[in-house]
């Protein structure tokens, strides 16, 4: 019996002292998050890069993105977090990850078709398409897509500030399938496959008209057709080259070509 007792007696002693340890500890603490223009100024700063001893530029993107991911994390009804969507992609397509910085600024133009920034964000979900470009005899489904988005941006935002810089790049992409299907012509002119020339020269004529190969287009599709035995039909492209080409290299060409006819 008295041995029981003791041991009720340390027992009780022993949660006495678990309940004062309890009560000295400090409650667990929050990391407190900073207000959300705080942290949109810190992810613009990391931004702002610094250099590695004194010389090397470096930019953290991954902090920096990190940085604006918190915003849209702990403050997603704020203006800051609209901000931050953009700056995530933006600080993506200055670290030339295209593919991430398109899927951001696509979302961003579906999540905000009305915001002041769409034209800029189409325009950029363009340029993340065009810097995957490639030459001119290699597969072009970047140049198709950054077109897509030009095109958006042409029609549905024509009076933006990105409209006249977004012509130019439509233009340059324009001329970039024109010559691909210009190389496949000639490739078919060397083999003397006329028929399959003369469709190219004709796609050209069909689906990139003004970009300055007209005159060229005509021309060769005439070439084409004198090798084909149609030279009724070469002699009439060659009197309109002539007529609305005079200016162009390929009239002094289509004139010896008509002469040598007669």
């Amino acid at each position: 019996m008295l041995v029981l007792r003791q041991r009720l007696s340390d027992l009780a002693l022993c949660l006495v002292l678990c309940l004062a340890a309890a009560c000295a500890s400090p409650p667990p603490s929050f990391e407190e998050i900073p207000p959300a223009e705080e942290l949109f100024a810190k992810g613009q700063k990391i931004l702002e890069g610094e250099r590695w001893i004194g010389i090397i530029p470096h930019t953290d993107y991954s902090k920096a993105i990190e940085t604006f991911q918190s915003i849209i994390d702990n403050y997603p009804y704020s203006d800051y977090a609209i901000q931050a969507e953009l700056a995530i992609a933006d600080a993506y397509f200055a670290d030339e990850k295209y593919e991430e910085a398109l899927s951001y600024y696509r979302d961003f133009v579906d999540l905000h078709p009305q915001h002041e920034k769409v034209p800029y964000t189409l325009f950029q979900a363009a340029l993340s398409h065009e810097r995957r470009t490639r030459s001119a005899n290699r597969d072009q489904t970047p140049t198709r897509d950054a077109l897509v988005f030009l095109d958006q941006l042409l029609s549905s935002h024509p009076h933006s500030e990105y409209a006249t810089v977004a012509e130019a790049h439509w233009r340059e992409l324009r001329l970039l399938l024109a010559e691909q299907v210009r190389l496949i012509a000639r490739f078919y002119m060397r083999r003397e496959e006329w028929e399959s020339a003369a469709d190219r020269w004709r796609m050209l004529l069909n689906e990139y008209p003004g970009l300055g190969l007209d005159a060229q287009a005509l021309y060769q599709l005439a070439v084409c057709y004198t090798n084909m035995n149609r030279g009724e039909e070469a002699d009439n492209i060659f009197q309109a080259i002539v007529q609305n080409y005079q200016d162009s290299e390929w009239a002094d060409d289509a004139k010896q070509r008509i002469a040598a006819s007669q």
